[in-house]
């Protein structure tokens, strides 16, 4: 009786697979390395994988609004700092343990968790690091005071062919390797997790490290309207000798024929490290889904494989979550940097009330690098409207 029954499973299994298909929902770098794995995955298990590209931007307010109704995607591809919405909201499924969770970094694992579950699996850690064009730049420098007398020096011996540096000048994103660097942080870190009600946006160091930022404009290194599109194509078009961004960039340097390398980010000064924001993309199942079981089963028992995540990687090279993996590209140069940049980073929250800090951190550097308030006002002014958002 017991094999009868076991049979039967076995065949409703088989049965309910033969039926499904699953939508990845991912970025458009991912798109055709996943849609690959994805026809892997069908010859095996007879189960159609159906990735369909969305703008990075897009995913999470599209996934908002479509799995609540059990409509949408049955995974997407996105960072990890949108668990905590996405928990709250009941909207993503927490994953069990399988047998090869402990070859993944704790980083990753730590990013994707909440409240002591795992609702995600890791395929990349990312962190920005300093990229420079070797045209112009041998050797990176090793302090910001030395990276802005090489930034005066290009500036100076190119005019406006070349800049010597730029990054999105009043983004947080970017800004915040001097700020946590300093001293400042978002959401102090306590036994239990991060603390909400405790933010370091207004300390010493949070100002330490603005005025930094703005000493770049009061420099002429930096314009206050410098953005993320700009330092892209600059250096894409060999106009730019250093910029700060992450490894998702990088094909495009690679494409674009930059003979580029990179190393983290100059430090504030002997003492004092650059720490930028440490991202994780990974997958996770929609939790309204109907085929919630079988997209767990394509994360734990083929995703997760090394020969797989590996895949993933060549189709878009970060850096990898697996420890084997990394060590199968330990000979890439660019690897190497940014996982030192990492190394010094710090993880970005991943709780909802770090919804609220982009925004009044974003228009208090635009107060401040435009000079319409001073650092102090600002961030203060910054971190009352974060509290008011809780």
């Amino acid at each position: 009786m017991k094999k009868f029954v076991l049979l039967l499973l076995v065949l409703s299994t088989v049965f309910v697979f033969a039926q499904s298909k699953l939508v990845i929902w991912c970025s458009e770098k991912q798109v055709d390395i996943l849609q690959k794995l994805g026809d892997e995955f069908k010859a095996k298990y007879g189960v159609t994988v159906e990735v369909q590209y969305v703008n990075f931007s897009d995913i999470k307010p599209k996934f908002l609004t479509a799995a609540p109704e059990g409509q949408g995607a049955d995974i997407i591809v996105g960072a990890h700092d949108w668990v905590g919405e996405l928990v709250v909201n009941g909207l993503i499924d927490p994953i069990a343990t399988f047998p090869e969770l402990g070859q993944f970094y704790e980083t990753g694992l730590n990013a994707f968790s909440y409240g002591g579950k795992l609702y995600g699996l890791p395929y990349a850690l990312e962190a920005i690091a300093l990229i420079y064009n070797k045209d112009y730049v041998p050797n990176p420098p090793k302090t910001v005071d030395e990276m802005i007398q090489m930034a005066k020096q290009i500036d100076q011996e190119f005019g406006k062919e070349v800049r010597g540096f730029i990054t999105p000048t009043a983004e947080f994103y970017y800004a915040v390797p001097f700020i946590q660097g300093a001293g400042g942080y978002v959401f102090k870190e306590t036994p239990k997790g991060l603390d909400p009600k405790d933010i370091g946006l207004a300390n010493e160091g949070a100002v330490k490290g603005v005025n930094l930022v703005k000493k770049f404009v009061d420099e002429k290194i930096l314009d206050p309207s410098d953005n993320y599109q700009i330092m892209d194509s600059m250096f894409k078009e060999g106009k730019a000798a250093m910029i700060i961004n992450g490894p998702w960039a990088i094909k495009d340097y690679k494409d674009a024929g930059i003979d580029y390398a990179v190393a983290v980010i100059p430090n504030i000064d002997e003492k004092l490290v650059a720490r930028p924001f440490v991202g994780v993309q990974g997958f996770m199942v929609n939790a309204k889904s109907p085929n919630k079981l079988l997209a767990k089963e394509f994360l734990t028992n083929f995703i997760a494989r090394t020969d797989t995540m590996y895949k993933l990687y060549l189709g878009d090279p970060r850096l990898p979550a697996r420890k084997d993996v990394l060590e199968l590209v330990r000979d890439n140069p660019d690897i190497v940097a940014f996982t030192q940049s990492a190394a010094n980073g710090v993880p970005m929250p991943n709780i909802p009330e770090m919804g609220a800090v982009w925004g009044a951190m974003n228009d208090a550097l635009n107060l401040v690098v435009n000079g319409k308030a001073t650092t102090e006002d600002a961030l203060k002014t910054a971190v009352e409207r974060i509290k008011g958002q809780q």
